[in-house]
């Protein structure tokens, strides 16, 4: 009798690419990791084609899920939102993204 395993993909995983993979997240951590604490509209500028309304969304998922906050800044009543501690641990997975995708994609493949 075979004691073959069946394979099954881990549901933190699955938890993980849920985030990750959802349109815009990705783009909007890569704003937080290299510029830091971004007011709304600046986060906007840089995440060009996501809609205001859908940028919100993506920023409120993010923030239930504890990757970035929002938090009011000391010198002005403006909120800029930040990565949390959880949210600045993916810099390293997000480092090896670029260099995986700079082996396998050409500037041509991103039109």
């Amino acid at each position: 009798m075979s004691t073959q395993s069946v394979f099954k993909v881990c549901p933190k995983f699955q938890k993980t690419f849920g985030i990750l993979g959802k349109k815009w997240n990705g783009l909007i951590i890569e704003v937080l990791l290299n510029e830091g604490p971004q007011r709304f509209k600046e986060i906007a500028q840089k995440v060009e084609k996501c809609s205001d309304r859908v940028l919100v969304e993506r920023l409120k998922e993010l923030e239930k899920e504890g990757l970035v906050e929002r938090v009011m800044t000391s010198n002005s009543s403006r909120a800029v939102y930040q990565l949390t501690d959880r949210g600045a641990a993916l810099k390293t997975i997000m480092q090896e993204i670029h260099v995986w995708s700079e082996k396998w994609y050409s500037e041509e493949d991103c039109k």
